[in-house]
């Protein structure tokens, strides 16, 4: 009997392959809207209905689908193109941010009957989000509508959606691996099973026999050249410590040699026919041991490498002292000393790292292929389409591995499914980039979710050891810190992590007397690497604790012993390794992020909805970030009149729920007078826009957001100069309208001042360049109150309140959604999220349902407020808010804990069982005495 199933009322006759689960099958078909997230069933992103019923499509049999009707996403409107009610909603709602998830949401949400609408923590529980803490899609659900239609030229400040909102909606905004390429080429790679050993040969023999393999890589073929595969404006920030494949690996799961075939499972197939031969090496994980004399050295490398200390394993260091903190903990009354760790966490972005590398023709051949006219294939470029929040850099980067010509390689991303910092890599484009050289074949490369974990990055383990001293009165008199950050196999990021962890986590802080000790380390470890806060969140979580306990020593108000020390507006952040000096407090919100933490603490009646007999608490963190990296970040826009009369912006910086599409739509449309819906965005694609530094550091708005500030109101001005020639009006009587210029009295369109233009020969475009300096600071505050079982370990958030110093803020539903967000993956981090490492280095969390993220039922609805302030540096007073809400949550919920069970926990994620256990040894040894 023949094979029959309809997808989307269409029915497909094509068999499915032997054991082929359904979502491979839907996506083969072109229904890319169905998404791949962990092919485990654990995150829902590859929901779709059968017969009417959600079902994960990862584990479901295509061949049970046989006789069925299957709906994807693309599917759920209705035949006229009307939107099905909830994708309505959760468009009106802006239930979404990078939208990676939102197709398997709408899918399983769209089924639901009402009871199951009641009951959300239960019906959600198939269904994770990484990016929106979970409130947005609530309020989608239950149709509460927050985007606004402003007036022309008041965009600003309103509740605009996303641009891509339609599309995300309806399953057709294109992802990474969305695309349908001819004759594509599917690459795996063989991983290392050692901490650290030297390859002594590999026979590649049977696994170029195996049917359909067309290429195996090893470290025969790599270009000897070494490289860091973080990315940043100055390459010099990160050692170059790394070669493309190595003949020595450093970690499990380092990559050993890559095999490129017809199908994945060919490829699959190939890895495993390799045989290597290895001479293993000592490890060492611990990163103390590792600067202990004895230790193995992991990277012998000469200073070409830009590596601090390489026989002690040291990839990077500071020290510095302000003042003397020896006479300055003599001064005080009171001294607090503690050590803090800080785990392992993963970025869990839904949308694994990989990219698709193919080729186009430039020149003459590229217009013959537009003419249609056959022959000679001519010159050809690389085209990179890469899940990656810096395509400027990783163009740059793969242009000096492979010594190419910057105008032979194109770096595409198209909307990124999430990011948090583990974009800001090059960990797959350079290995495919060499396979498709090498074959002259369209090569792709997508990590599993378990490569994700072995393979991406982590955020750095710290170790940290803060020493405080006060006086009597609460003045303090000394601080210092004592820093190790685990970098891992690998240096990408750790220096830079390393310098910015003990920055503004010390400098928020008045003290005369400062000392850091700091040093990044090499372990054989699967490598760290950029994380939202970028450190700061590790050290942060140790001086706020410790700000805390010496608050209970000294008898005072942790509130009023903060605001007693904190520095004030105008001032600069003093440290003891110099001060940076392009970062100013442009705008001062810091005394509204605690004023807000007062508040509540003044009107709070939470503890009221805690069980009989368990233990209450509250407590509160607070955190400074600078609005953007150190040593410049560069953006460059062009905003242009178009021949329709809308606007078209040119920018690099890349889109994956950071939300700075729409805003830079908001900033021209009010530079221009105009709606936001006249407006054009091309963005993230090296062929069509200007150079931009990257997505990252919290940069999109800060940054690109004021070269695009700046070219429109160049345009702006360049527009009423020439209509006051062409109209011959004095410019002083015309104004920007929405699609016309008003010229005292008389309306001239602007598709009608474009053409005069073209007839003269004019181009009505202007450019904007921002260098990223100098900087802001932004300020953050968060406060809890929870509840404990003390005869089980169990917490509870009873009420979550976030103060938020964002400047003015661009659009509040946007900007509300990105500390919410912040706040929903702090909190997993604070509570239950850790990668784990066996006693060889290996992960053994390398899965969803062994690494747990935080669900709909793990996350509070947090109270956020914003501070009222208007920055003198950021575009139109705006400062950045998308990794600082991150930063004061960990040591604000240990301060809670502190607070109901009397004990100082130092090493999260706090656990149920261990905050079981300890309070079950309080309590022993308490009945002891």
């Amino acid at each position: 009997m023949s094979f029959a199933m309809h997808v989307n009322g269409r029915p497909t006759g094509v068999e499915p392959r032997p054991g082929q689960c359904l979502r491979t099958y839907l996506r083969e078909r072109g229904w890319f809207g169905v998404k791949k997230g962990c092919d485990a069933g654990d995150c829902g992103a590859c929901t779709v209905q059968v017969d009417g019923n959600p079902v994960h499509s990862c584990l479901y049999p295509a061949a049970r689908a046989a006789g069925r009707s299957v709906t994807t996403v693309e599917g759920l409107a209705g035949p006229d193109g009307e939107l099905h009610p909830m994708q309505q909603r959760f468009l009106d709602a802006q239930g979404f941010q990078c939208g990676f998830c939102t197709a398997g949401f709408l899918m399983t949400t769209s089924a639901l009957d009402e009871e199951q609408l009641t009951d959300l923590p239960r019906s959600l529980k198939g269904n994770l989000c990484r990016c929106t803490g979970y409130r947005a899609i609530e309020d989608a659900i239950n149709g509460v509508r927050h985007t606004e239609e402003p007036d022309p030229g008041h965009a600003v400040g309103r509740n605009l959606g996303a641009p891509a909102g339609p599309q995300v909606v309806t399953g057709t905004a294109r992802y990474t691996f969305d695309v349908d390429v001819p004759g594509l080429l599917h690459m795996k790679l063989l991983r290392s099973p050692h901490p650290h050993a030297r390859i002594l040969s590999i026979d590649t023999a049977a696994a170029l026999r195996v049917p359909g393999v067309h290429l195996v890589l090893t470290h025969h073929d790599a270009p000897e050249r070494l490289y860091s595969s973080a990315r940043h404006e100055h390459p010099t920030e990160d050692p170059d410590d790394t070669r493309l494949l190595d003949d020595v690996v450093r970690f499990v799961g380092q990559r050993v040699a890559a095999v490129v075939a017809d199908s994945e499972a060919a490829a699959e197939e190939g890895c495993r026919r390799i045989v290597v031969e290895y001479r293993q090496l000592p490890y060492v994980l611990d990163p103390e041991e590792a600067m202990a004399p004895g230790a193995p050295v992991l990277h012998p490398k000469g200073p070409e490498s830009r590596i601090a200390r390489p026989k002690d394993n040291v990839c990077g260091e500071a020290h510095g002292e302000l003042g003397s903190v020896e006479q300055g903990f003599a001064e005080a009354d009171a001294v607090y000393e503690e050590t803090f760790r800080t785990q392992r966490v993963q970025h869990a972005s839904l949308e694994t790292h990989g990219c698709v590398v193919t080729f186009e023709p430039v020149g003459e051949a590229a217009e013959a292929r537009e003419a249609g006219e056959a022959g000679e294939t001519g010159e050809e470029r690389i085209v990179v389409r890469s899940s990656t929040q810096v395509p400027f850099l990783t163009r740059r980067a793969l242009c000096a591995l492979f010594d190419l010509p910057t105008e032979k390689v194109r770096v595409v991303a198209g909307r990124v499914g999430g990011g948090f910092g583990g974009k800001q890599e090059m960990l797959t484009e350079d290995i495919a980039v060499l396979a498709a050289m090498r074959l002259h074949r369209p090569v792709k490369l997508e990590f599993t979710r378990a490569e994700q974990f072995h393979g991406a990055t982590t955020r750095h383990p710290f170790l940290v050891t803060v020493k405080l001293g006060a006086k009597r009165d609460g003045t303090l008199t000394a601080i210092r810190f004592r820093v190790v950050s685990n970098t891992g196999a690998y240096g990408n990021h750790g220096p830079a992590v390393m310098f910015h962890s003990v920055g503004e986590s010390m400098g928020v802080y008045r003290a005369p007397n400062k000392k850091v000790e700091a040093y990044s380390v090499y372990t054989n470890g699967v490598p760290a690497g950029a994380f939202r806060g970028y450190g700061l969140g590790q050290v942060t979580f140790a001086v706020e604790s410790a700000m805390d306990e010496l608050a209970r020593q000294l008898g005072v108000d942790p509130l009023v012993l903060r605001e007693k020390n904190i520095i004030g507006p105008g001032e600069h952040m003093e440290g003891p390794l110099g001060e940076e000096e392009d970062l100013h407090i442009a705008s001062y919100g810091l005394d509204q992020c605690l004023g807000v933490v007062r508040e509540a603490l003044a009107n709070d009646t939470s503890a009221e909805l805690a069980p009989e007999g368990w233990l209450v608490g509250q407590g509160f963190a607070m955190a400074a970030i600078a609005c953007g990296p150190p040593g410049g970040h560069i953006a460059d826009a062009t905003v242009r009149l178009l021949e329709d009369g809308g606007y078209d912006i040119a920018v690099g910086t890349a889109e994956f729920g950071n939300g700075t599409t729409t805003v830079h739509r908001q900033i021209a449309a009010g530079a221009l007078g105009t709606t936001v819906d006249r407006i054009t965005v091309r963005q993230s694609d090296t062929d069509v826009v200007r150079h931009d530094t990257g997505a990252f550091g919290s940069a999109g708005t800060v940054v690109a957001g004021k070269a695009v500030m700046k070219a429109a109101n160049a345009l702006a001005e360049l527009l009423l100069t020439f209509t006051a020639e062409y109209a011959r009006t004095p410019r002083s009587l015309l104004r920007l309208g929405a699609d016309a210029v008003e010229c005292d009295g008389r309306t001239i369109t602007l598709k009608e001042v474009f053409e005069a233009a073209r007839g003269k020969g004019v181009e009505l475009a202007a450019d904007g360049h921002f260098g990223g300096s100098p900087r802001s600071i932004a300020f953050n505050s968060q406060w809890f109150r929870i509840a404990v079982d003390p005869d089980t370990g169990e917490i509870r958030i009873l009420r979550s309140v976030h103060g938020a110093d964002a400047g003015r803020v661009m659009n509040p539903m946007q900007c509300r959604g990105q500390v919410e967000g912040g706040v929903a993956q702090a909190l997993g981090a604070t509570l239950f999220e850790r990668v784990l490492l066996d006693e060889h280095g290996e992960v053994t969390t390398a899965a969803f349902r062994r690494y747990r993220l935080p669900a709909y039922a793990d996350v509070p609805r947090t109270e956020v407020h914003f501070s009222t302030t208007s920055d003198a540096i950021g575009p139109l007073g705006a400062k950045s808010m998308s990794e600082s809400p991150f930063n004061p949550v960990a040591p604000a919920f240990a301060n809670a804990l502190r607070d109901a069970t009397g004990i100082r926990f130092t090493d999260p994620p706090f656990l149920r069982d261990q905050v079981w256990q300890a309070l079950a040894e309080r309590r022993g040894s308490h009945d002891a005495e």
